[in-house]
């Protein structure tokens, strides 16, 4: 039984109307991969066994064709390649590379002069990092203009952002269609502002929260690129912003207040692990539950515990063909509320 068939029979119970699948190409599909370099090569793991390569058919156009040539110029160098043990990119939708290469060593100035040659002369940006130590021959960050809305997202290296290239903007848009009469949202996990941006145009505020300080920093830059004034954030963990529930005072909040807003819709993405039971407690209060998940076995098991909400709409997103994930977006809700 496939992983979509499989999901499906789990989910009856709580939901039975058909489930649209969205599909994704099997290859040239990622637009963020990570590898070891050893021996003259980038590295994975397959199972238990490192596997040597020069090129990765899943990741998209931009990355797979700069892999080689960038290989070449490490391998040309031995001050480059010298302790260098990973090699990381990020594309965006305009085809524009950010590679981060990370050393065991202390980063001497000849690197970072060779660094910048080759970022040069292949017109990509690159990062170094070591222990206590980054160095960017442009700048830390890479923005992504979506087709809708021509809005504009940025990223960092460690920053989490959606993977796959194909699948990113038609999730965005399915959570839009999900939205009935909007008046505030509040967000928990927002991340960069992936869903947050966007969402902003459909409600009257945002009030969005973040634990990672970088993906604070990259909401901030596409807040001020987009023009935008409804949105509303703070570095909050999710187990805090149930403390914030609760009457706790944290003075990240600064001047904002929840009584403030009239939220209608509450959205979490979680990771894997899915939700704790001070969120699962936290989100049961709201009318409207926007639940994306990467993992179908923790989102299974934390609608069945939020027995008060029933699903709506729901949609399946293959982002990463040929494996057992699945990405889930679905809309739950409260009529007694």
């Amino acid at each position: 039984m496939n992983k979509f068939e499989n999901f499906k029979i789990n989910i009856r119970p709580m939901y039975s109307d058909e489930i649209h699948t969205n599909i994704s190409p099997a290859s040239s599909y990622r637009g963020r991969c990570e590898f070891g370099y050893s021996n003259n090569s980038y590295t994975m793991y397959a199972l238990e066994n490192k596997v040597y390569m020069k090129q990765f058919d899943i990741a998209c156009k931009a990355i797979k064709e700069a892999m080689p040539v960038l290989l070449n110029e490490i391998n040309n160098y031995e001050v480059v390649k010298e302790k260098l043990f990973q090699v990381n990119f990020r594309s965006n939708n305009q085809n524009e590379l950010m590679v981060t290469m990370i050393y065991h060593k202390n980063i001497k100035p000849r690197l970072i002069k060779k660094i910048e040659e080759i970022a040069s002369r292949l017109n990509i940006k690159i990062i170094i990092r070591s222990k206590n130590f980054k160095f960017a021959s442009n700048d830390f960050f890479i923005k992504d203009e979506l087709a809708i809305d021509n809005i504009k997202l940025f990223q960092s290296d460690n920053s989490f952002y959606q993977p796959n290239k194909y699948l990113f903007t038609k999730m965005i848009k399915k959570i839009v269609d999900f939205i009935d009469n909007p008046d505030d949202l509040i967000e928990l996990y927002c991340g960069v502002g992936t869903f947050t941006i966007p969402l902003s145009f459909i409600f009257n505020n945002v009030f969005a929260t973040e634990n990672n300080r970088v993906s604070i920093k990259c909401l901030q830059l596409g807040i001020k690129e987009n023009k935008i004034k409804n949105i509303h954030y703070s570095r909050l963990s999710s187990n805090e912003v149930s403390e914030l529930y609760k009457g706790k005072n944290f003075r990240r909040m600064k001047d904002k207040s929840l009584s403030m807003f009239n939220f209608s819709h509450v959205l979490i993405d979680p990771p894997r692990e899915g939700l704790t039971d001070n969120v699962l407690n936290l989100i049961k209060k709201f009318k409207n539950i926007i639940y994306v998940s990467c993992n179908t076995e923790t989102y299974l098991r934390d609608v069945k515990l939020l027995s008060s909400h029933r699903i709506k709409n729901l949609e399946l997103f293959d982002q990463f063909p040929n494996t057992k994930h699945l990405e889930i977006v679905s809309l739950l809700s409260n009529e007694s509320n």
